[in-house]
């Protein structure tokens, strides 16, 4: 008998066989968590629909009405949490040595597979409610653009985390048969529901549990410093704005009716503001040898891990109303964030508000190596620096009729590890690019460029927040640079680790 200690941590449903791999359902209590969703959608198409004979309706029934309605409340809640229970019912989940499957579908049938050698991060994600219930969603991002992510929900917490550490231990490398995951023997007798073999847990065959890989902190956000971040933006002036002009035409008017023209507008611009504060609460920055981890969030709480080399580039960004404070935001472009089906934004910040020691850090943990021997300098030169300080290659001075104000600032470097792209002189920027992570590079001109002799290089990345460009440079330079980074990207590639890092190559 094995120590049920060391058996692997699985949803709460006991697993069916297939052709040899163990499909599992999610937690019992998913209909519940995803049902209300349900419910508050046929609750909108229900209103939108009948919105005009409401009226009608309540005048026919009298004093029913209000039992009439709670009548239609009690289908709709039976219509949403049932077609969550038959979803439930039928979605499935397996892992393999090289994929995560998983089979979705009520009228139509979906199987998707997330392969651990495109793994680009897991997050482990909890709303509100199912923070309530103990459980957690998992989700895994792999390259494959936008929509492309495999979602686990909802599982255990426990067994979100045990299920994350093994499948990051499996995507660095570490399969089965070098003393991997413990799996239950399938050769016992067979299930009198399905016909599958059942699974003897009396005796499983030797195999591994991956543990959780320790992490050292690296920095956190202070709550103040995130709520004074999000009042400077121009959010909150337009805001600020949007009231007084409110106030001031019900005042000239003489009415409440402007309220529900800009009622949209403001609920838009304090959506924005809440959803920042919302993200960036109790953010905190680890690393460890699954890659870099990120904590943060107040109503959802969400624990990023973006496994080593998996970042393809980096943007440290300044606006003007934080130029007083010192502070900064960075972004990242991993492969896999993006848009996601439901149109929510993946959260791509590396660090949402922080000092330039905090910038130093955030970017140690994409780039321990900036390949140079004075760092600090290099990147002060990118944030503040002008003209060609530590040889960064500019605009020429006739593209100050292009860009009369940050002509100055826009320029490009190029140290061993990476490229690095600065420009704006109101709100500043930094852009890194490792070298190996270079998609494609391009040279473009706009009429006035052509007949200025200038020209645009382009680095083409994955989609999100950061698109490494130099506008303006001189022709000539632009063509050597796409050349001369064309050979450094190919030769960084031939060099770069192997994707399962802790495999040998």
């Amino acid at each position: 008998m094995s120590d049920p200690a060391r058996r692997p941590i699985t949803a709460g449903s006991p697993a069916q066989v297939e052709d040899g791999v163990a499909w599992r359902r999610m937690h019992p209590v998913t209909p519940a968590v995803k049902g209300w969703k349900v419910f508050v959608a046929v609750l909108v198409v229900i209103g939108a629909q009948s919105a005009n004979g409401v009226q009608d309706l309540a005048e026919w029934l009298g004093g029913r009405v209000w039992l009439a309605a709670l009548g239609l409340l009690a289908i709709v809640f039976l219509v949403g949490f049932g077609y969550s229970a038959i979803a439930w019912r039928v979605t499935r989940f397996a892992v393999t040595d090289d994929a995560v499957r998983l089979r979705t579908g009520v009228l139509f049938r979906q199987q998707r597979q997330a392969r651990l050698d495109r793994l680009q991060a897991i997050d482990v994600v909890q709303p509100l409610l199912a923070r309530l219930f103990g459980l957690a969603e998992l989700r895994l991002e792999v390259a494959g653009g936008s929509g492309s992510a495999v979602s686990l929900a909802f599982l255990r917490e426990a067994e979100a985390d045990q299920l994350r550490a093994e499948l990051l231990a499996r995507a660095a490398g570490l399969h089965r048969g070098r003393g991997g995951p413990t799996v239950p023997d399938v050769t016992g007798p067979e299930d009198p529901d399905t016909g599958a073999p059942a699974v003897d847990e009396a005796e499983p065959r030797p195999a591994f549990v991956a543990e959780t890989a320790p992490e050292r902190p690296v920095f956190t956000v202070p709550v103040r410093r995130l709520l004074l971040s999000t009042l400077l933006t121009w959010a909150v002036f337009w805001l600020i704005l949007w009231v007084v002009v409110l106030v001031v035409v019900m005042i000239v008017a003489r009415s409440i009716g402007p309220v529900v023209g800009i009622l949209p507008g403001l609920l838009a611009v304090v959506s924005y503001l809440w959803g920042r504060i919302n993200r960036g609460a109790n953010f905190r920055a680890a690393i460890s040898p699954d890659g870099i981890r990120l904590r943060h969030g107040l109503t959802e709480t969400r624990a990023q891990t973006v496994p080593p080399g998996r970042v393809q580039a980096v943007r440290i960004y300044q606006s003007v109303l934080w130029r007083r404070a010192g502070w900064w935001r960075v972004e990242m472009n991993v492969a896999g964030y993006g848009r996601q089906e439901d149109g929510q934004q993946t959260d791509t910040a590396l660090l949402p508000v922080g000092t330039r020691e905090d910038v130093l850090l955030a970017l140690w943990l994409v780039l321990p190596d900036l390949g140079t021997e004075d760092p600090v300098a290099l990147v002060e030169a990118g944030l503040t620096g002008t003209d060609r300080q530590f040889g960064f290659l500019t605009s020429p001075r006739r593209a100050r009729w292009l860009d009369p104000i940050a002509w100055r600032r826009t320029g490009v470097t190029v140290t061993d590890r990476a490229l690095l792209i600065r420009h704006g002189r109101l709100t500043r920027s930094l852009v890194v690019v490792p070298h190996e992570r270079t998609q494609s590079l391009g040279l473009s001109q706009g009429p006035l460029e052509r007949r200025m002799g200038l020209a645009t290089f382009e680095v083409h990345s994955t989609p999100g927040p950061v698109t490494p460009t130099v506008h303006h440079l001189d022709g000539s330079d632009a063509a050597r640079l796409i050349e001369d980074q064309s050979v450094r990207a190919r030769t960084a590639r031939a060099g770069a680790g192997p994707e399962q890092w802790m495999s040998e190559r």
